[in-house]
């Protein structure tokens, strides 16, 4: 396994990793990246992921041993989806609120800024349907069906 999977495995964050290996956490994700670890940063890991430091050396020297299984870059997709859909939801709700601010301040009389909370609103509510495939159009179906037929080949 990966460092990633073992600590994925765990539940621990890199935060947590770096402090139980005293590492410090931006060469917990140099090496979950997959760039060259130092001999005491394997020793370190493998020490607290209670392995042996052999199995941590042959990952790094297989070809394969940082790459995921479909099924995983599916939901590790998925799940930036639902990481940029709630950034997206919070940035509306902040721009909104400061342009109620500012609508308030300047001009209290009309409420100008509900347009663009609606135009924006739009958008979000498209994003959020779209990443919790409410109702899917454009969906992992419709995607497989026209790669199928772009190839001229079933997969």
């Amino acid at each position: 396994m990966t460092v990633r999977k073992l600590r994925l495995k765990r539940a621990w964050s890199q935060e947590q990793l770096a402090q139980f290996s005293g590492l410090n956490i931006r060469t917990i994700q140099r090496i979950e990246r997959g760039q060259k670890a130092g001999l005491e940063s394997l020793k370190s890991l493998a020490a607290v992921f209670e392995i042996e430091l052999d199995e941590l050396l042959e990952e790094k020297n297989m070809d394969n041993s940082d790459k995921y299984s479909e099924e995983e870059n599916r939901v590790i997709e998925h799940v930036r989806d639902i990481k940029g859909f709630y950034s997206h939801l919070i940035n509306y709700g902040v721009v909104m609120l400061g342009l109620f601010i500012v609508n308030f301040i300047t001009s209290p009389d009309y409420y100008w800024a509900w347009w663009a909370a609606f135009g924006w609103g739009i958008g979000v509510i498209s994003h959020g349907i779209s990443v919790f495939e409410v109702y899917s159009f454009f969906g992992a179906d419709w995607e497989k069906k026209q790669i199928e037929k772009r190839l001229g080949k079933k997969l």
